[in-house]
Formats: C-alpha cells, sequence, structure tokens
C-alpha cells in the first residue's frame, strides 16, 4: 500500500470521515428509535426528517458552547485524549475487511481489539481526570468496575468464533479469515450453541461497554450528578460524544463482521453483499437500542451479577465448549 492509499484510507473510506458521517447517523437512529419506543417524536426539524440534528448538535458544542473549566482543570490533556482514543478507533477500522486496501495480518484480531477498545477506555479516563471535580472520581470508580467485567466479555465473546472459524487456517485469529468463514459456524450444528452462546454475551457485553441501560450506572444523574463526564462542556463535550458515538460504530461492526459474517454468503462488492452487510448493522443497532430502552438502571451490585451471570459466564461456557470441538 503506498502513502495515498494509507491517506485515504484513513481520511476519508472506512476512516475518519465514514466513520464520522456514520457516528452522527447511527445516533440518529437511537434517538428516532428511542423516540418511537417511547412515544416521542424524536428528532425532527434540522434536515430532511430530522437526520442533520446529531450534527448540529455537535456543531453547537464545538463553536458555540462554553468551555466552562476550574483552577484545576487541564484542558489540553483532555482534549489530547479524546482525540487519541478517536484516532484509536480509526486506525482500528482499517483492519476491518470494510477496508478496500486490505490491511491486515495474522493474530490482527489482537491488534484490532487493542485500538478499538482498551485504547478508546484508556483515554476517556484520563480525559476525565484531567477536569477533576467532586464527582469525576466516583463515576470513574463505577466505570472501572463494569470495565472489569464487560470488556472480559466482550472479548470472549468475539475471540471464540474467530478462534474456531481462523483455527485450520494459516492465518490464525486474522479479522478477514474469520469473517468470510463464520458464517459456517452458524450452520454446523456443533458449533450453533456456541454461536447462540456468544450473541448472549455480546448483547450484554456491548450495553455495558457503551454505557447504556442498564449499565449506565457510571452516568448515573441522580446519583453523581453526570457521572465520570461530569466536567465536560463546550468542545470536550462534543468531543466525548462523538468518542462514544463511534466506538459504539466500530464495536456493531466488529460483532457484524466477527459474529454475523459480515456481507457473507456474498462479497463487498455485489450489491447484495452491501444490503445484507446494511441489514445486519442495523439489527445489531436494533437490538442495543431495544435492551436500551426496555430496562431500567440497575445498581453497581446489580450490574456487576447480570454483567457475570449473562455477560461473562455464556462466553467463558462458548469457549470451553468451543475448545471441545477443536481438540476432541
Amino acid at each position: 500500500m503506498d502513502v495515498f492509499q494509507l491517506l485515504f484510507a484513513s481520511l476519508v473510506f472506512p476512516g475518519l470521515i465514514f466513520l464520522t458521517a456514520l457516528s452522527f447517523l447511527t445516533q440518529y437512529l437511537v434517538r428516532k428509535l428511542s423516540a418511537r419506543m417511547q412515544r416521542r417524536m424524536g428528532p425532527k426539524y434540522v434536515g430532511p426528517v430530522g437526520i442533520l440534528q446529531p450534527v448540529y448538535d455537535f456543531l453547537k458544542l464545538l463553536r458555540a458552547k462554553e468551555l466552562v473549566k476550574t483552577r484545576y482543570s487541564m484542558v489540553r490533556a483532555a482534549e489530547i485524549s479524546l482525540l487519541l482514543g478517536l484516532s484509536s478507533l480509526v486506525a482500528s477500522a482499517l483492519l476491518l475487511p470494510l477496508n478496500v486496501f486490505n490491511i491486515g495480518s495474522p493474530y490482527d484480531f489482537l491488534v484490532f481489539f487493542y485500538m478499538a477498545s482498551i485504547w478508546p477506555i484508556i483515554m476517556i479516563i484520563v480525559a476525565s481526570l484531567s477536569m477533576p471535580g467532586p464527582y469525576t472520581s466516583v463515576g470513574v470508580s463505577r466505570l472501572l468496575s463494569i470495565l472489569t467485567v464487560s470488556e472480559p466479555a466482550f472479548f470472549t465473546g468475539l475471540l471464540v468464533p474467530v478462534a474456531l472459524a481462523s483455527f485450520d487456517t494459516k492465518t490464525p485469529l486474522m479479522i478477514s479469515t474469520a469473517s468470510s468463514k463464520v458464517l459456517g459456524l452458524w450452520i454446523n450444528p456443533l458449533t450453533l450453541p456456541v454461536m447462540v452462546l456468544v450473541t448472549i454475551s455480546l448483547i450484554v457485553a456491548i450495553q455495558s461497554k457503551l454505557m447504556l441501560p442498564p449499565f449506565n450506572i457510571p452516568e448515573a444523574e441522580q446519583e453523581i450528578i453526570a457521572g465520570y463526564e461530569t466536567e465536560f462542556s463546550g468542545p470536550l463535550l462534543a468531543l466525548a460524544i462523538l468518542l462514544h458515538d463511534m466506538d459504539t460504530v466500530v464495536s456493531a461492526l466488529a460483532i457484524v463482521y466477527l459474529v454475523l459474517g459480515g456481507p457473507a454468503p456474498f462479497t463487498h462488492a455485489s450489491v447484495e453483499g452491501v444490503l445484507l452487510l446494511v441489514v445486519k448493522y442495523l439489527v445489531v443497532i436494533t437490538v442495543a437500542t431495544y435492551v436500551k430502552n426496555v430496562f431500567g438502571r440497575y445498581r453497581i451490585d446489580q450490574a456487576l451479577m447480570a454483567l457475570l451471570k449473562y455477560g461473562l459466564m455464556p462466553a467463558v461456557v462458548a469457549g470451553i465448549l468451543g475448545t471441545v470441538y477443536l481438540y476432541f
């Protein structure tokens, strides 16, 4: 890959511009679906059927709203942390089969997970602690409590199908190989229970990973004002919201490719493949939105217990069953 191809992939597709646009569109879909489930109208006035409302909100925070800071605020550190989180998500998207320039290698799944899941979390925590306040440390501690269970569940839920799909190949734990073969795991009676358990685990894990109800206790307004983002305002809040939405997009794309097979049995170059890819992405977003609106917020102890029961345990059982299938 030459420099121009890398720049195009990083800045345009599937990089910064594409992910930002998809993040705004996904936020609009979540808000619209949530409004319908709650018998509200949702975004309506900015743009056709309100589709530009997320863009307007982002620009308003970025340009019009004041950045409130205290004596001990480290604004520059917070800005750099959030931008590094966004950069990491953009870089992780280059490893997905969505990239037309085919960047990948054996074990690239581990690199992808580090950039798409671990690094953005570290950056949001650093950004939060860079804007200290009386409630920030409480929100961060609750966030870390949730993530100590949700991240292993999310990792295991993605790792199991990748390992099963690429076990007998010369490219172990390679995303492109796994995405092209994972559909076979759904039609194999021996691996179907594994995929069902993985799906249950990921449904729970993605809710907690993205701080969606019922696992949004770190952002609980009644208990600690607004959690780890209490001191964010203006441009910082705009970047934090964009980071969250882009994290949602990349996490959903990871599930679409590594669990649902992406455009399989079609290819990206076919109309059927593109449509199937869009449908699978919408299914993932719709399920997450449905769960978000059906459940109320858990207490921290309830959230951790639910994550252990319905997030981590199904993933662990799926890993054990997958190991038995591979070696026996």
